[in-house]
């Protein structure tokens, strides 16, 4: 039997979801049984538009460049299908005889493979969907962890390495907010900075603790007596006792996407509040914040080697699961040994709709860091071609004895 392939990518881009798309197009050309590789352009939108591209017209040489290009080469979306637009979905599935469908994407885009998996079935389409993981929030139920994490990772470890240098060499409290609305995992990451005794970040908040500010603030005042700086690491959903997001005690009622989803990024307006607490409530006069925002999404040149090779492992495995025969599912990886992985196939529906979370033993006692076992969990992600840096040893010279002119 003849299939036709399509693939498209939904959600926030990374810096290795081509990877996974062009591990699709290639893979497929080893089987005689895949006739056609079609992409949709913006995700599922471009499909119910019929806008799709052929991705057998392309030359490997490009593909392979795109591959190294980050963000979504097919462009991407935030619909998410209910059945009046899964019935505009098969439309053109059916128009086009495709038979098997690849999404790749995080939480809500795995949601959206099983709710098209299911119509299709409830219809009498004969459709396999499957999903290919990315997502730089590692918040994938059933996965050790996700494509595109480890590059995002890579990339605030490097950020916090060139601040901590500028926060020492001009001491002060420095504030930088991280993309994670319930996993904390790539704003833990920020410790993997550290290299030497004091080096920051010093304190690292996520969402899985409950933030009080007091607290807060007696951590940086107690760091900062210690050091005479601090940096801070924060998730954008750090919320209060009542689950409520920090950000929205600032900004009011927040714009909700179509996913029901609070809009945590795009905005600098966390950080800022964070800095003028620390500036009215302490006193410390330096103290400046920066959002992350979605420059740890798709940063040119800041890619871990790990990532690339699994994001395109995972796009490779997902055309062998269909001319397999599977049906429906979600590529996982797992890790055994010390370092490899697998990439079993797992049922949509231990993914779609559910959000993991960093695990306890992950996160200090005192809810303000990471653990050794969250190191010893990220350090092979990102690879160990990590730039780096070094202090001068700063011998001491005796002093002259040189009075001033005040008589000191």
């Amino acid at each position: 039997m003849s299939h036709k392939i399509l693939v498209a990518q939904g959600g926030g881009p990374t810096a290795v979801i081509n990877q996974s798309l062009v591990g699709v197009a290639l893979e497929a050309r080893r089987f005689s049984s895949i006739s056609h590789v079609y992409g949709a352009l913006h995700g599922v939108r471009g499909i119910v538009n019929d806008d799709l591209v052929d991705l057998g017209q392309e030359t490997v040489a490009n593909l392979e460049a795109v591959a190294a290009t980050p963000a979504s080469a097919l462009g991407s979306t935030r619909d998410k299908p209910d059945l009046k637009y899964c019935q505009e979905i098969f439309k053109v599935l059916k128009a086009h005889e495709i038979d098997t469908f690849f999404y790749i994407g995080g939480n809500d885009s795995s949601d959206t493979v099983r709710i098209v998996a299911d119509e299709a079935k409830k219809g009498g389409h004969a459709l396999r969907a499957i999903h290919i993981p990315k997502t730089i929030d590692n918040d994938l139920v059933g996965f050790d962890h996700t494509p595109g994490f480890p590059s995002a990772a890579r990339f605030v470890a490097q950020a916090f390495a060139g601040a901590n240098l500028d926060n020492a060499a001009l001491p002060g409290v420095y504030c930088a907010v991280i993309m994670g609305r319930h996993a904390g995992f790539l704003t833990a990451a920020s410790a993997l900075a550290r290299k030497y005794p004091g080096d920051g970040p010093h304190l690292i908040y996520v969402p899985e603790r409950t933030f009080v500010v007091e607290k807060f603030l007696a951590d940086v005042k107690d760091v900062y007596e210690q050091h005479g700086r601090c940096i801070i690491a924060a998730s954008e959903g750090i919320h209060d006792e009542k689950g409520e997001a920090i950000i929205t005690k600032l900004v009011g009622k927040a714009e909700k996407d179509a996913h029901g989803n609070v809009q945590l990024s795009g905005t600098g307006a966390l950080a800022d509040l964070l800095c003028e607490e620390v500036k009215n409530k302490l006193g410390i006069k330096r103290v400046r914040g920066d959002t992350f925002g979605y420059l740890q999404r798709s940063f040119v040149g800041c890619v871990s080697k790990v990532d690339q090779r699994e994001a395109r492992e995972v796009g490779e495995k997902a055309v062998q699961y269909a001319v397999g025969g599977v049906q429906n599912g979600s590529v996982a990886i797992k890790r055994v040994g010390d370092y490899a992985v697998d990439y079993p196939l797992i049922p949509l529906e231990t993914v779609a709709g559910k959000t993991r979370v960093m695990e306890d033993n992950l996160i200090s006692e005192q809810a303000n860091d990471v653990t050794d076992a969250f190191l010893a969990y990220a350090q092979p992600l990102i690879g160990a071609d990590v730039p780096e840096v070094a202090k001068l040893r700063a011998a001491k010279v005796a002093k002259a004895g040189v009075l001033l002119g005040d008589g000191t």
